[in-house]
């Protein structure tokens, strides 16, 4: 099943402005030249929430969750919230039937604010004491430990039976990474023993680490026949049948026209054949699979509004266009070039390649050599395509700017998921200020 027979409804779908693997489904360009999203003009939104501004399309956030369940319906779906988090979007995510990961004390308020089901969210990452323990009062429904201080401190905590997996390396994918234990060197064997010699921790499968932004699906396939040798080798050793596989996530999305990405298809087709190769090789019952796409699910549902600020033509070399927005917010996405395109006005004929730059100074490089007007100057309105994800969580306040407000729009109509942070906010956290 496709996006577009998930959205028939769509009017815009085929506009050929813009390239449909990068933008939210619903955006188009009106006859005034002006681009829309969600039936809304980006000129409206940049008129009432001011700019830099993140948009998100609701229907296309919640588009590509139930792709995921259509084109993989064996597999128990959780939304990885470090990619995008509210509670507005943590709500959309349970209500289309995925749980949420979160890796943080704030993620984890932001979900039970939402009322996702305790037991269908994921703690997950570097995760601090006081965070392991408000995960257990809170009573999530699995714990990913990654180091062998976790699995102390968790030991030490709990009193009641608390389900957890073990973050494994395959020797597949990025092996040198800061989560998880390695196969090799016998590291994911003695995690395994240590959690299974706690009476408290209930191990019930592995969470398997690949990496991020990957596009060969056959690596999901290799993980798979590693950690099924994994867990027949617990089977066999000490007489516990782990029952959930977590695949976690890494799929890889276009931030330009003819980027890879991963194929939803095809990862189904290297689970299933993986599997059935896997678990009749080892005799081993097939495990409940668990995936946790984020970027994949929020990154094009997402573009950023920014107002030119200023235009600089260096004579014989390159022009610059400043923006009021920054390339520098994507932690997530370093480096990465971005697509932009003109927001509230027709293109002219007449264009010139130009480098779009963000306010914080070197290497704050949002694109480079992007066709805009010939003509682009001070209060043009451009789009960022493909920020939804690790833009508005991960975006520092430089220089003291407040960081922008989230905005969803569906139906023609726009709301403020979380406002912009203002002056007032920065100041009230310095101890300085005495509030005048």
């Amino acid at each position: 099943m496709t996006l577009f027979e998930l959205l028939p409804s769509l009017k815009h779908g085929l506009n050929p402005h813009l390239d449909r693997a990068i933008w939210p489904l619903s955006a188009y360009v009106d006859d005034l030249g002006r681009l829309c999203v969600g039936d809304v003009a980006a000129d409206d939104i940049a008129a009432e929430f001011g700019t830099p501004t993140y948009v998100v399309d609701e229907e296309d956030f919640r588009a590509r969750i139930r792709c995921y369940r259509a084109t993989l319906p064996d597999a128990e779906l959780i939304y990885a919230g470090k990619a995008l988090l509210s509670v507005d979007v943590a709500r959309w995510a349970a209500d289309e039937g995925a749980g949420v990961n979160v890796c943080s004390a704030g993620e984890l308020a932001t979900a039970l604010a939402a009322d996702v089901p305790p037991s269908r969210i994921v703690l997950d990452g570097v995760i601090t004491a006081a965070e392991l323990y408000d995960a257990v009062a809170a009573g999530v429904g699995r714990i990913v430990v990654d180091s062998p201080s976790e699995i102390s401190l968790l030991a030490c905590r709990v009193r009641h039976r608390q389900r957890v997996l073990v973050g494994v390396i395959p020797d597949v994918g990025v092996i040198d990474q800061k989560f998880g234990f390695a196969l090799s060197g016998g590291q994911a064997a003695g995690a395994l023993r240590r959690v299974l010699d706690q009476p408290w921790l209930d191990l019930v499968g592995l969470h398997c680490r690949l990496g991020s932004h990957l596009t060969d699906a056959s690596l999901y396939g290799a993980a798979i026949s590693q950690m099924i040798g994994v867990m027949a080798e617990v089977r066999d050793r000490h007489r516990i049948v782990l029952t959930e596989l977590n695949l976690g996530g890494g799929h890889a999305v276009p931030y330009l026209s003819g980027d890879l990405e991963l194929n939803l298809r095809s990862l189904g087709s290297a689970i299933d054949g993986a599997l059935e190769s896997a678990c009749a090789k080892h005799e081993f019952p097939r495990p409940r699979i668990v995936i946790e796409p984020g970027r994949a699910i929020a990154a094009r549902a997402g573009m950023t509004l920014c107002r030119v600020i200023a235009v600089k033509r260096q004579p014989g070399g390159r022009t610059f266009v400043a923006v009021d927005g920054s390339a520098g917010d994507n932690l997530g996405n370093r480096g990465a070039k971005y697509t932009v395109a003109l927001a509230n006005r027709h293109r002219p004929a007449v264009t010139a390649p130009v480098t779009v730059v963000g306010r914080h100074g070197d290497g704050d490089e949002i694109a480079r050599d992007v066709e805009l007007p010939a003509d682009i100057h001070p209060g043009d309105l451009l789009a960022v395509a493909c920020t939804g994800a690790y833009q508005h969580s991960t975006v520092p306040s430089h220089s003291l700017l407040g960081r922008p407000p989230l905005v969803a729009v569906s139906g023609g109509k726009c709301r403020e998921l979380v406002r912009r942070e203002t002056v007032a906010d920065l100041l009230a956290r310095d101890r300085g200020w005495d509030g005048r």
